[in-house]
């Protein structure tokens, strides 16, 4: 089978590799689609942890299962999956364990025309979408999921910002947060983005390029109780300036490094709280489905192309008109 594998650092490469073999408490899925995260750009940098060369890579992926190690679970067989990328999470709903990874590095991924998963890694694929959607949801719809519900306690109501609207997470914490009933804001550094985010009912708008500061953002009556944010940087404090009392910041990555200073003033004189973020538990993957099929949620999708197209379409995670998730037909 194909199989697209980290051959060193900085070096991707589509071959030729066995295909998995069913064994013990494990399926063997046929991959339809595959989507590309961020993340598969920082591991094929060999900028993050537990790298191994070898392993194919990918984490987010839906197929049709195509065989299974054990005959009590001969029902899966035949049945067209959503795989959930997380790999022992743990007992602890709240933090994952010291044993956590993700699907596709150590562990051999997506990016193939079949993949070996533990049972209890296949759900359902929702059924209002395609194969093409539904891979596009695992790693970046879970990660909004948690930031939004878990970590950012939303309510129907309640004013949100998301910053860098048109990434993969971004756009499912915009789309979660719409069928939520909260009033969503956007940052964006493009003015593409902005129009796009303002069609699909964004209340308002902010080109951080610019604009230089956030005086009366968008007239939300008194600020928000909300920011999911994944870069950090400085402008953590602009945030904190245009939080309501008792507002909330959820960061789930910080591209832009550290903040050089904290408004630690403005933060203890308002409760307000700043929370960090990761992917989420199983128990989360399965609550974020049954939300996008109840509100029948459908991804943003920037391009689909083919498999032989996924190593050479890489540097495209990061482009600035980049609206949506990359996925692949395999």
């Amino acid at each position: 089978m194909k199989a697209l594998v980290l051959r060193e650092a900085g070096k991707i490469e589509l071959v030729e590799t066995p295909q998995p073999i069913a064994t013990a408490g494990r399926a063997i899925v046929k991959i339809k689609a595959a989507g590309l995260n961020r993340r598969d750009d920082w591991i094929r940098e060999g900028k993050y942890p537990n790298i191994r060369f070898g392993v194919t890579m990918g984490s987010d992926g839906a197929g049709v299962v195509e065989a299974v190690g054990d005959e009590k679970d001969q029902s899966w067989v035949g049945q067209e999956v959503v795989i959930n990328p997380n790999i022992d999470w743990g007992a602890d709903p709240e933090v994952q364990s010291g044993k956590y990874t993700i699907l596709g590095m150590p562990v051999d991924g997506t990016f193939a025309e079949f993949v070996s998963v533990p049972i209890d890694r296949l759900h359902h694929k929702p059924f209002h979408l395609d194969f093409l959607q539904a891979a596009a949801l695992p790693l970046g719809g879970l990660t909004a999921f948690r930031a939004l519900f878990r970590r950012g306690e939303l309510q129907a109501g309640q004013n949100v910002l998301i910053s860098g609207f048109g990434g993969g997470v971004a756009q499912f914490a915009f789309l979660f947060a719409q069928a939520a009933g909260a009033n969503v804001y956007i940052t964006s550094g493009s003015d593409e983005k902005i129009d796009k985010a303002l069609k699909l009912g964004a209340k308002g708008a902010y080109n951080y390029k610019k604009q230089a500061t956030y005086t009366d953002l968008w007239k939300t009556k008194g600020g928000f109780d909300l920011v999911i944010d994944s870069a950090g940087g400085d402008q953590v404090n602009n945030f904190i300036k245009v939080l309501k009392p008792k507002g909330r910041i959820v960061f789930y990555g910080a591209t832009n490094g550290l903040p050089a200073k904290l408004d630690l003033y403005r933060m203890f004189w308002n409760q307000l709280s700043l929370l960090g973020s990761t992917m989420g538990n199983d128990h989360e993957f399965s609550e974020m489905l049954t939300f996008v099929s109840k509100h029948q949620i459908r991804p943003l999708i920037d391009s689909i192309r083919p498999f032989s197209k996924i190593a050479e379409s890489f540097p495209d995670i990061t482009k600035p008109n980049k609206v949506g998730k990359i996925v692949f037909q395999v």
